[in-house]
């Protein structure tokens, strides 16, 4: 979600070697599909009638995703900038707004996301080696306290953890799906629960929410060749092959399980294993899964420090995330891993720590996804003349579809959501105060 860096100063230029399209489609994959999907489909389920009806969810989150990915691509292939959303937004509403959305990313959409993640590793290892009470978030604890700690080494050893634990969340969808599929079917249908509570909206938030890196996506429309059609073959390409990803993945844990147990589920795909092939195999699927994990969150943590480094950079209140030393941007990574162990430990306080981490980031998320798509609008206002390598199709109706989409994501997030979205609009609020506190050029021109 929202990986992007921020460093105003240096600009992107446009590649002068493209890469195929089939890459592309690769490394799209490759940055969407993470651990959520192992933690999902249960909550998606118990907001579900049927399976029909929650499966089709999915590809309307796929749709959803296409089309917020055409309208990236037009603002990212015609503003090229490693700033991403910072940049856009800097744009069409001006620096203070800007300065916002990079607070936003320092104390809730990033740390939100490494506690987020972090919880979904906490409880499959407790399903391989429960430790107590607490045992889901002093593991989510120990990821953010070990994954600092190798960053800390510098960006060579990052780099060949993230290398050694990619595959193994394909690796674990794989095990899952053949499992599911060669089970014998479960009970299915309607739940046959009273309480159950019907809540597409809430489906949604954590749909989308798997899908999340597409925004991503979009950056890469300066590298698959001059022709329009690519980039729109690329993201059509991507997301249809992972909302297939998702599809097959949800309806093996439906055919193993039943509908109604992954409705109840909270670690749905050691429950499978479980039932399938019995206790003694949890183990090591849950352990497969947690440690594969560790990849997503790393990379989160990554993108995180250098976006809050280069906030340092831009704003003098935080110059303290500037420091460096010869591994690197040392402050931001303790910075933002004191954020993200305040709210695992929010997270713990609350109710689960990962549905209170995606409360917490959903309406936030939202709010600045809606302004980016309100920036294909003014940006084509306010700068007619710049040439458009891609035009985002059936315009305006496609970013009009997009801007409606995120609206109702940020009235769903408010809706649906408890006591953790309050807490992350709260601290959006309380970025407020800096744009006024100091010399207004603290906010650097941009150059």
């Amino acid at each position: 979600m929202f990986q992007t860096e921020l460093k105003q100063k240096e600009k992107v230029p446009t590649s002068s070697k493209h890469i195929s399209i089939i890459s592309a489609v690769a490394i799209v994959t490759g940055m969407v599909i993470g651990p959520g999907i192992f933690k999902t489909p249960s909550i998606v389920a118990a907001n579900g009638a049927n399976e029909i009806f929650t499966l089709s969810l999915w590809i309307l989150g796929g749709v959803i995703s296409f089309i917020g990915a055409l309208c990236y691509a037009e603002l990212t292939s015609t503003y090229p900038h490693s700033g991403g959303e910072y940049h856009y937004l800097s744009k069409s509403f001006g620096k203070k707004l800007a300065f916002l959305f990079a607070w936003a990313r320092m104390s809730v959409i990033q740390t939100g996301s490494i506690a987020m993640l972090s919880f979904v590793i906490g409880d499959y290892a407790s399903e391989a080696f429960n430790i107590g009470t607490y045992s889901s978030s002093v593991y989510a604890a120990l990821t953010v306290g070990i994954l600092t700690a190798i960053n800390l080494r510098g960006i060579a050893m990052s780099s060949k953890v993230q290398k050694f634990l990619m595959s193994g969340i394909l690796l674990g969808l794989a095990i899952i799906v053949i499992i599911g599929l060669t089970a014998n079917s479960g009970a299915s249908g309607v739940s046959d629960s009273a309480e159950t509570i019907i809540a597409p909206g809430q489906a949604m938030i954590f749909i989308l929410l798997t899908y999340g890196g597409w925004n991503e996506a979009a950056y890469l429309s300066a590298d698959v060749g001059r022709s329009r059609s690519n980039i729109v073959k690329v993201l059509f390409y991507s997301i249809g092959l992972i909302t297939f990803i998702y599809l097959i993945t949800n309806f093996s844990l439906i055919k193993g399980l039943g509908f109604q147990q992954v409705s109840d589920s909270q670690t749905v795909a050691a429950d499978l294993v479980s039932t399938v092939l019995g206790s003694r195999w949890v183990k090591l699927i849950s352990l497969i899964i947690a440690i594969s994990a560790f990849s997503t969150v790393n990379a989160v943590m990554i993108t995180g420090a250098r976006t809050n480094y280069a906030l340092g950079m831009d704003f003098k209140k935080f110059n303290f995330l500037s420091h460096t030393n010869e591994n690197g941007p040392a402050n931001a990574f303790l910075f933002q891993s004191a954020i993200a162990l305040i709210l695992v430990a929010i997270g713990t306080a609350t109710r689960t720590g990962f549905i209170t981490m995606v409360e917490y980031t959903a309406p936030v998320f939202w709010f600045f996804f809606l302004l980016v798509g309100i920036s294909v609008f003014i940006l084509r206002k306010k700068d007619p003349e710049t040439t458009r390598p891609f035009s985002v199709p059936a315009y305006p109706f496609t970013p009009i579809l997009f801007c409606l989409a995120a609206a109702y994501m940020l009235y769903a997030s408010l809706l649906y959501t408890g006591i953790g979205a309050m807490i992350g609009v709260a601290v959006l609020i309380l970025g407020i105060p800096f744009l006024f506190i100091g010399n207004k050029s603290s906010i650097k021109k941009e150059s």
